[in-house]
């Protein structure tokens, strides 16, 4: 099964809430304003989080698609 890493680079973020709205499941407005990645831990600068299964990596690449400023990634692991 494929494993995949959501990425946050949340020092960029603009707090639209676009993620939020989008994927509830994974995504919240912090207290000041700016998007977080639930569970995720800060990995050389950025925010990561292991997903395992298609339906969470569905969720979180459309909130990435819907980010305006391209903050969030998701990558297939190997």
């Amino acid at each position: 099964m494929a494993k995949f890493k959501v990425i946050h680079l949340k020092k960029e973020c603009i707090g639209c809430g676009a993620c939020a709205a989008i994927c509830p499941e994974f995504w919240e407005i912090d207290d000041e304003g700016l998007a977080q990645l639930k569970g995720a831990k800060l990995m050389e600068g950025q925010w990561e989080l292991q997903l395992t299964t298609l339906d969470t990596k569905t969720c979180n690449q459309e909130a990435a698609d819907a980010c305006p400023v391209g903050i969030i990634q998701i990558k297939e692991e190997k």
